[in-house]
């Protein structure tokens, strides 16, 4: 079981933090002989599989790799054209690793402006007065968990669908965010939070968290 990231939105959905806590590696390189057997396509400014699947290599993985040197997008770490590099047969046999592409940081503060719409439309929907807003979205492989303060702060965690404890958790980190920001002179309200002893107290909370222990007094 484990805890991915921690997003924290402020009450007009810009992202004021971010920590990625644990990310499940994914990724898979093989070695291919010319020509390629799979299908790869442009999209948002990387190379990604668009037909063709082997040895845990998917549909939407992106190229992130090739002979061990990190690509840059669609190009390659000296400057090449990833298809135009992978389309030569004078660069065979070439060792490509795929996977999920990691989110960039714009990437990020789209989602979480996202979500802080969907929030407000789910509050909306409701059939009931005074609607709490999305709580929870589930998938097959993490569950999204918010917890909205009376303010409108947002606190969101990513985490494995079978992780206990994550209310407790999102109270927990509200109480971080409580000491460690709100009573820090040189925090300005929703702003982006840059503190040493919130990150410190936030992983140790996430840590504490993921083995299913509880928050007492003074934790």
């Amino acid at each position: 079981m484990a805890i991915f990231s921690v997003y924290v939105v402020n009450k007009a959905g810009g992202l004021i933090y971010q920590l990625d806590h644990y990310a499940p590696r994914a990724d898979t390189e093989k070695t291919f002989s010319f020509p390629l057997d799979l299908v790869l396509r442009p999209h948002d400014e990387r190379v990604v599989v668009a037909f063709g699947q082997r040895d845990g290599i998917r549909v939407g993985h992106a190229v992130l790799a090739i002979n061990g040197a990190e690509v840059n997008g669609r190009f390659t770490a000296d400057g090449k054209d990833v298809l135009d590099f992978l389309s030569n047969p004078a660069n065979y046999p070439v060792s490509i690793r795929f996977g999920r592409h990691r989110l960039s940081s714009n990437e990020k503060l789209m989602l979480a402006s996202m979500f802080h719409s969907l929030f407000a439309i789910g509050s909306q929907l409701s059939p009931e007065v005074g609607s709490s807003g999305i709580e929870m979205l589930e998938t097959d492989t993490f569950k999204l968990h918010c917890f909205q303060t009376l303010t409108g702060i947002k606190f969101v965690v990513l985490a494995d669908p079978r992780q206990a404890g994550i209310d407790s958790l999102l109270h927990k980190i509200y109480e971080i965010y409580s000491d460690f920001a709100l009573k820090n002179p040189f925090y300005s309200l929703e702003m982006p939070i840059r503190c040493e002893l919130f990150d410190q107290n936030l992983k140790l909370a996430l840590e504490v968290a993921e083995k299913a222990g509880p928050f007492g007094p003074g934790s």
